[in-house]
C-alpha cells in the first residue's frame, strides 16, 4: 500500500498563489459601507467625508447628516481642545501615535448620551506629495466592557478599603 499524498496546496487554491488579488475602488468602498463596525473619515479640517452604516448605528446620525459636518459631532465638549490640538498635530507631522493601538475614549450619541468607544486610525495620505489628507477610523461601542471594567474597579477598591478599615481581630486576652 502506498502512503497518502501528503503537504503541498490544494488545488482549488492554486490560483489564489499566482497573482494578488485585483480589488476595485468600488468594491473596497462597498466594504466599508458594509462593515459591521462603523467606519468615519475625515479631511485635514476634521470635516466629515465617510460614515457607513454601523457609524449611523453606533452614533445615531444618519450619513446625510454626518457627511459635510465637524467630528465634533461625536465628540463631548469637554474633550474638544484636546482633540483638536492632536488632530492639528497630526496633519502637520503626518505622525500619529496611535496608529498601531487601540483607543479607549468617551463619544456623544445623536440622543446626547456618553458612549464608550474603541478605535484604531489611520492616515489617508496624498500619494504624489506624502502628506496627510484625511483620518479614517474604525470605531466599536465598547460601553458595556467600559462600564463592567469601572463597576469591578470599583469593586475591587471596596474590598481593598475595607480590608484595610476592618477591625482588628479581637485577641486571646479580650474573648
Amino acid at each position: 500500500m502506498t502512503p497518502p499524498e501528503e503537504g503541498g496546496e490544494a488545488p482549488c487554491f492554486a490560483h489564489l498563489l499566482d497573482e494578488p488579488p485585483q480589488h476595485t475602488d468600488e468594491a473596497l468602498a462597498e466594504l466599508l459601507r458594509q462593515l459591521a463596525d462603523a467606519v468615519v473619515i475625515a479631511d485635514a479640517e476634521g470635516t466629515i467625508t465617510f460614515w457607513n452604516d454601523a457609524a449611523t448605528r453606533l452614533f445615531g446620525w444618519p450619513a446625510e447628516e454626518a457627511l459635510g459636518r465637524s467630528l465634533d459631532l461625536i465628540i463631548p465638549e469637554r474633550l474638544r481642545a484636546r482633540h483638536w490640538a492632536g488632530y492639528r498635530q497630526t496633519m502637520a507631522t503626518g505622525h500619529t501615535s496611535y496608529g498601531d493601538r487601540l483607543l479607549e475614549v468617551p463619544a456623544l450619541h445623536r440622543d446626547g448620551r456618553s458612549l464608550s468607544i474603541a478605535f484604531t486610525v489611520s492616515l489617508m495620505h496624498d500619494r504624489s506629495r506624502g502628506t496627510p489628507t484625511a483620518i479614517a477610523a474604525v470605531l466599536r461601542d465598547d460601553t458595556e466592557r467600559w462600564q463592567e471594567r469601572r463597576r469591578l474597579r470599583a469593586e475591587l477598591t471596596a474590598l481593598r478599603d475595607g480590608g484595610a478599615t476592618r477591625p482588628a481581630e479581637p485577641s486571646a486576652d479580650t474573648r
